[in-house]
């Protein structure tokens, strides 16, 4: 694999960014070797700037759900930026996209515009405590809901803890409002509320944990999250910048039927470009400004373009039969490197829902929790990733992200990559 001009345009890069980069997973630290740099995109395919040829399944972390520049996407981008990229005043768009979501979307009445999933949680947290008049939050060990101060929290010890910073430049006085337990823990959320009873504003969770490994959670379990916070009088807050759109059009409240109070999107809805959103019951909306006194603004917010590329890609995912051929191509994708994986008693497992999967190197039937998963095991990603590179096929460059499978990838693409997955997990777990 030819690499002279990422080498080279990576060198360039660490001259004006921390890093060489503009979000820290790009820069393949934990897989070793120079981060590529990507021209272009088609499909399911991807192309760097030495010329090589890879099947995607990072898929842009996600939004991509219809593959890399889809004719309808396209076509809409180029149609509304020939009048203009950006107003800061309303537009016919927002209306079209909101419309399109909440019409199909049983789970909110009203929501808002934001530019990234990370700025839709950073509101609906303080959206939470608006509504509540509460301060604390509890949050769950490995999950991830974007880099805002009170959310960069990390576990300490004990069953239940106000944790630690995960990054510097955050003030103990952010983390001492952040109640951190551990994934899949009823009795520890239960201490929770017992030791700080009516001071907790929200339980935020991702309902499909994809940031730290893919640990699926029983149904169970998110409902004994909407049953204490129902009792308590706390809102409960799915994070589905990941799990929404990708399961189903309502994600994974609507895959698991599990009604929370607040919700967050991202990714998918923008078409692949720059958006987020959060939703609610008209009751919970109206605190926000201009109609309430939580503050949220943004210029870029609704912004046509991105509008425009999400009406696209979200009414071509509400065609009947497109989340059914996703989850048929993901499912037998997944079964048979698991069956190839058992036969060669190799530890390696296949994790998926919907079509989001992730390569774990574990002899575990389930992995639910940040703890189960060995940091010993990242070697052989590590290895995998390498091979697979060599091979055409473009994983994300870190063994806790999952991958995902688009409307792209077609069966007889995915027959091949199996193939060479095969082959691949055997010299790197040699």
């Amino acid at each position: 694999m030819k690499k002279d001009k990422s080498i080279a345009l990576f060198e360039k890069a660490k001259k004006y960014f921390p890093g060489g980069v503009n979000s820290p997973v790009r820069a393949f630290r934990s897989v070793g070797g120079t981060p590529l740099f990507i021209r272009k995109g088609k499909g399911c395919k991807i192309e760097d700037e030495d010329g090589n040829q890879f099947v995607d399944f990072c898929c842009s972390w996600g939004p991509l759900i219809l593959g890399h520049a889809p004719e309808p996407v396209v076509a809409a981008v180029r149609k509304t930026v020939e009048d203009g990229s950006s107003f800061g005043a309303p537009t016919a768009l927002e209306n079209e996209l909101a419309e399109l979501i909440l019409s199909n979307n049983k789970f909110i009445e009203k929501l808002r515009f934001v530019s990234s999933g990370t700025e839709a949680v950073m509101t609906a947290i303080r959206l939470a405590r608006g509504f509540t008049g509460r301060k604390k939050i509890l949050k769950f060990e490995g999950c991830y809901h974007g880099h805002s101060d009170s959310l960069l929290v990390k576990a300490g010890s004990g069953l239940v803890t106000f944790g630690n910073t995960s990054s510097a430049g955050v003030p103990e006085a952010f983390v001492n409002e952040t109640i951190v337990v551990g994934l899949n823990n009823r009795e520890a959320v239960k201490e929770a509320f017992q030791q700080f009873k009516n001071e907790i504003a929200c339980i935020i969770i991702e309902p499909v944990p994809a940031n730290n490994g893919l640990l699926l959670q029983d149904k169970s379990f998110l409902q004994y999250l909407r049953e204490i916070c129902t009792e308590h009088k706390t809102l409960l807050l799915f994070d589905e910048v990941i799990s929404g759109f990708r399961l189903g059009f309502t994600g994974a409240a609507g895959y698991y039927g599990i009604a929370p109070d607040i919700i967050t999107y991202g990714k998918i809805i923008g078409g692949g470009l720059p958006v987020g959103a959060y939703g609610a019951s008209s009751e919970i909306m109206s605190k926000i400004s201009p109609d309430g006194d939580v503050y949220q603004a943004g210029t870029l917010s609704g912004n046509p373009v991105a509008m425009a590329a999400g009406i696209a890609q979200l009414t071509e995912c509400l065609k009947p039969g497109f989340y059914e051929s996703l989850q048929s191509k993901t499912s037998e994708f997944v079964k048979s490197l698991n069956e190839f994986a058992e036969t060669r008693r190799l530890s390696f497992k296949v994790f998926s829902i919907g079509s989001i999967f992730w390569f774990a190197f574990t002899d575990m039937v389930t992995v639910q929790a940040a703890d189960q998963i060995d940091p010993e095991s990242m070697k052989y990603f590590r290895k995998l990733h390498a091979e697979l590179l060599e091979r055409g096929i473009y994983l994300g460059p870190s063994g806790y992200e999952v991958g995902f499978v688009s409307q792209a990838h077609s069966t007889e693409i995915l027959n091949g990559c199996k193939r060479v997955i095969m082959e691949c997990l055997e010299i790197a777990m040699q």
